[in-house]
């Protein structure tokens, strides 16, 4: 090679290795400098149409040619990291919503989401990310749990809409993480915005005609909350219609309400295949084809579809149904997020990354959890004869006394540990003999009497039978298939036990045995026979791994039960609406007229506790507040508001509460925050929510029932 070639060909290979150098350069996109928003700007005008639809669904793929990451959307933590393995399982929430405790379901969250980003780093780590193990969680549930038949209520955080924004509130903070760039994961508020069952037709049902009053005072006040307090990062839509509209193609609560009054920046995503019902026969047959059905949905504001649809968004474009620039409003939404999580940048950059899997059913979080199904346990009733002693002789009976699945609740992960309620009451105990096969809904009659005669022929010796009974995740939940008396489609048709546990309890109160009835349900049971033929009732919830210890430890006294109901405890359906009206009347403590067999905000203690005289001064309500027991306890204070002036309005609704610890004999003065906002109520004159000038009366007590309370008037200028 001549000299003038060598030099012609050092100089084409400097200047192919500069073009490489300059090609390298990250797009802005790819640089961590720049916002969420302009990153996610740029990588939109750099995708085609089809690559965007395909970012638009739950299970999204990579895209190489821009270095796009697979992303997926659909991930559960309910009460710990569902559906991934092995995890910590806390108890379902409407057992930690008994604990009236939002500082410590924040620290549940915390620890919940400290597994996830352990797990998701792992999986990205070893290029396994599949779904149930990104850094999306469609949790938590607020709906307002308005009728006990619905078999989903274990989801949620109870019939009040104060309590569950208080206890959404702390999810989202504990999910999504605070003082870091980054997001830890992103939460979401479900299901917007009106459902509650039936869990059996939600795919064609139609809530018509709901009073203005309670859509904006019951049903929408949590979601509000999350919204504009929390900045929860993504709503989920859910199935059914509301007047008529699907509520993933609903102008009026995803664009009016949602965005345009509340201000929400982040993303909606669909319930799992919610779009489809528009279109499939024998479902809500609101749009004639896919194309219109996806096209709604986008326009509307649905940016996520999980399900299976969004690939029609080319052809609807094309077929002049939904522009780009409609599709670009919503991509860019779901791209801000993954740069808000630094799903795009390197892990030395994201704090969250340095979470190890040691963390992953921890022994800290083994703790955390039997401290939430300890505060959870709330007493119903009690002669007497609880606490326990260990040197009775104890006969063990009932479907849910050696059941761990039972304990896990629904949507849940796998434990490495669980504790049942029979491993817990044995580990107190070796005075305690089990009898195994007992079913919770029961066999044939003549096998039943034969069954109810062997059990209780082996029982004449104890000194005190526990019967662990109730139902189970198995027969309440989201649309199921159950052939059980009943039972419907994962819903209850009645909320009485079942008859083969019932005849059993009944039995056992003849031959005068004194019995322990611990209940396990997500929800409220109509326990009239029970509250007669037992001597201790205990619900119990849906525990969590670390329930067994937790019922021991109250049975025993061990722990002082502190826990109250988040829902209200009725006699029988009888005293309720039909289950498919959807407004408030006659529904929850806040309307219901009658006698409840347990009301709203009760649970027993080991201890007493008084209460002084209230008052209420510069934005807080001032009580002293007295152990006046023997034991070391915890009681809830609640603090209710009426407005006298209203003729439709609730009776008494939740604007306050704070639990306190006290030794015996400790007195303590709570100054309990009740702002001027928190008396924002349904003003029919103007049909809006606001604050009114004028008179006011302030209940504060240990539950809802009037018999706890004490009333005062304040006036607000």
């Amino acid at each position: 090679m001549k000299h003038w070639q060598f030099f012609f060909v050092l100089h084409v290979c400097l200047l192919c290795s500069a073009a490489m150098l300059l090609n390298a350069q990250p797009f802005p996109y790819e640089n961590p400098s720049f916002s969420p928003e302009q990153r996610a700007e740029d990588l939109c005008s750099r995708l085609n149409l089809e690559e965007k639809a395909k970012l638009m669904l739950h299970r999204s793929p990579a895209i190489e040619r821009l270095n796009v990451p697979a992303f997926e959307w659909w991930n559960e933590a309910l009460h710990g990291v569902g559906r991934s393995g092995f995890a910590t399982v806390f108890p379902i929430t409407m057992g930690m919503a008994a604990t009236f405790d939002d500082q410590l379901v924040y620290r549940v969250f915390t620890a919940v989401s400290d597994e996830a980003r352990a797990k998701n780093t792992e999986a990205r780590r070893k290029k396994e990310v599949r779904q149930y193990q990104g850094l999306s969680f469609y949790t938590p549930n607020i709906n307002i749990f308005r009728d006990p038949r619905w078999g989903r209520g274990q989801e949620t955080y109870g019939e009040d809409p104060f309590l569950t924004s208080q206890m959404g509130l702390a999810v989202v903070r504990g999910l999504q993480g605070e003082g870091q760039k980054y997001l830890k994961t992103l939460a979401c508020a479900k299901h917007f915005a009106v459902h509650s069952g039936p869990e059996w037709n939600r795919h064609s049902f139609d809530v018509e005609q709901l009073p203005a009053r309670d859509l904006w005072e019951t049903y929408l006040p949590a979601f509000k909350a999350l919204v504009q307090q929390g900045h929860v990062k993504e709503v989920m839509c859910a199935y059914q219609r509301i007047d008529g509209e699907p509520c993933c193609g609903n102008t009026r609560f995803l664009q009016h309400i949602l965005r345009d009054e509340w201000g929400f920046q982040g993303l909606v995503t669909s319930d799992c295949w919610a779009v489809a019902d528009f279109w499939q026969k024998g479902h809500h047959e609101f749009s004639a084809t896919k194309e219109d059905a996806v096209a709604r949905a986008v326009v509307t504001g649905t940016d996520l579809e999980c399900g299976s649809d969004y690939p029609a968004i080319p052809d609807a474009v094309a077929q002049g149904k939904l522009t780009e620039e409609q599709v670009d409003i919503s991509l860019k939404r779901l791209l801000q997020a993954r740069f808000e999580l630094g799903d795009f940048d390197d892990d030395q950059l994201v704090a969250w990354t340095d979470i190890p899997m040691s963390v992953v059913c921890s022994a800290e979080h083994r703790e955390l959890a039997l401290q939430a199904a300890r505060e959870s346990m709330t007493l119903l009733k009690n002669d007497g004869i609880l606490p326990l002693c260990s040197k009775q002789r104890i006969v063990v009976v009932g479907p849910n006394a050696d059941n761990a699945s039972m304990q896990w609740g629904n949507y849940n992960g796998f434990s490495t540990e669980t504790i049942t309620i029979l491993d817990g009451i044995r580990s107190k105990s070796d005075q305690v003999s089990f009898l195994d096969g007992f079913e919770h809904v029961g066999k044939g009659m003549d096998e039943k009497q034969l069954l109810a005669e062997h059990y209780l022929s082996r029982i004449s010796d104890a000194d005190v039978v526990v019967f662990v009974g109730g139902i189970s995740p198995r027969l309440e939940g989201e649309e199921m298939s159950v052939d059980a008396e009943g039972f419907k489609g994962g819903d209850r048709l009645s909320i009485e036990l079942p008859k083969v546990q019932r005849d059993f309890l009944a039995a056992l109160h003849a031959m005068g045995k004194p019995v322990v009835y611990v209940n396990c349900s997500g929800s409220a049971m109509g326990l009239v026979p029970e509250q007669a033929n037992a001597n201790a009732i205990l619900q119990a919830w849906y525990p969590g791994e670390q329930g067994g210890r937790a019922v021991a430890d109250v049975l025993f006294g061990d722990y002082n039960p502190s826990g109250k109901l988040p829902v209200t405890f009725y006699r029988s359906v009888d005293q309720l609406p039909d289950y498919e009206d959807y407004r408030m009347a006659g529904r929850t403590y806040r309307y219901f007229q009658g006698e409840p067999l347990y009301p709203f905000g009760f649970g027993l203690s080991y201890t007493t506790f008084k209460l002084g005289t209230p008052s209420y001064q510069n934005g807080k309500v001032k009580v002293d507040i007295t152990n006046t027991g023997k034991q070391e306890g915890a009681e809830v204070v609640q603090v209710y508001l009426r407005d006298p002036r209203d003729t439709d309005g609730p009776i008494k609704t939740l604007r306050a509460y704070q639990r306190v610890n006290l030794q015996p004999g400790e007195q303590r003065t709570l100054a309990i925050d009740l702002p001027r906002e928190r008396f924002e109520l349904w003003d029919t004159a103007t049909n809006t929510m606001r604050v009114r000038k004028g008179k006011y009366e302030i209940m504060v007590g240990t539950s809802s029932a009037d018999s706890d309370l004490q009333r005062f008037s304040v006036k607000l200028p």
